[in-house]
């Protein structure tokens, strides 16, 4: 049995330049997907999955998210006066365990390896996951308990792999394929955003990483690859053949929050999934297309 995974970075120092002016001076990871935002979905996820320690890698402009998941006494006070058990409830449970919140500086945007590598006095030698909060799947079992299970199986590293147009390789880490049984595929290589007519496979990485702390020591050299960025894909790319490689086909269907489309996708997709919004919504959205 691999050791457990009970540590999880999230990646928060984007400028989410996609949305502006939306987040001119609001965080990309707090755009709301429904009534929550982006970052609590993925923290959620990460607790589903038995993650013990959260470890924001923060940057300019982001104390929104430390404060969505601290206590707030005058909201705490101001519900209960007015009886929305409901609403301080759910505030309630935004708080996380004291001790088991941790937030490092990403002082420059220098890619995701960079953001990653920040994160590594509070990894130490542990494995942990990493969670892009711009990527959200609705999914019976959460995306990363998914992967957990996998990696409990077969140790190294484990990712989320999902189908994406061959046209559109260069926006992601793309794995080579050793092998395949429809749901598990052993990795021998991974590229970063490789052209259409270069890359070795259409399985992307979606953004659910379970890694050993092994990677940190490519990380550190600090070596830039596409666009100028210290790229995680490659840094683990070095490490292939000497730990376990594998990628998880999930179940659930996946969201890319990080463009304007895809997030106005999950939107829809996720308030048709609950009970409470879902007939008024219906009948709104048949009323725009006759």
């Amino acid at each position: 049995m691999p050791k457990a995974v009970t540590k999880a970075v999230f990646p928060v120092g984007g400028l989410g330049t996609r949305f502006l002016p939306a987040t001119k001076a609001m965080p990309k990871e707090m755009l709301p997907v429904v009534d929550k935002p982006l970052i609590q979905y993925a923290v959620e996820e990460a607790q589903a999955a038995g993650i013990e320690e959260f470890i924001f890698v923060t940057g300019r402009g982001k104390a929104a998210i430390e404060d969505h998941f601290d206590y707030s006494q005058e909201l705490h006070t101001l519900l209960a006066e007015r009886g929305k058990a409901k609403d301080l409830k759910a505030i309630e449970s935004l708080v996380l365990p004291a001790g088991a919140v941790s937030y490092t500086r990403q002082q420059e945007p220098l890619g995701l390896g960079h953001a990653v590598w920040c994160a590594r006095h509070l990894i130490g030698d542990d494995p942990f996951a990493v969670l892009l909060a711009d990527e959200l799947v609705l999914s019976e079992v959460p995306v990363l308990a998914q992967a957990m299970a996998l990696y409990d199986e077969v140790g190294g590293c484990v990712f989320a792999l999902a189908e994406v147009p061959r046209a559109h390789t260069y926006r992601y880490g793309i794995v080579d394929v050793e092998s395949d049984d429809g749901r598990v595929i052993g990795i021998k290589d991974l590229v970063e955003k490789p052209r259409p007519e270069d890359a070795p496979s259409t399985l992307s990485i979606m953004g659910r990483y379970i890694l050993q702390p092994e990677v940190f020591d490519h990380l550190g050299r600090q070596t830039k690859g596409v666009g100028g960025e210290i790229q995680l894909t490659d840094s683990l790319a070095a490490l292939v053949g000497t730990m376990p490689f594998h990628g998880l086909r999930f179940e659930g269907r996946r969201f890319d929050c990080g463009g304007r489309t895809g997030f106005l996708k999950a939107n829809i997709a996720f308030a048709l999934a609950r009970d409470d919004l879902q007939e008024e919504l219906r009948v709104f959205m048949k009323s725009c297309l006759t």
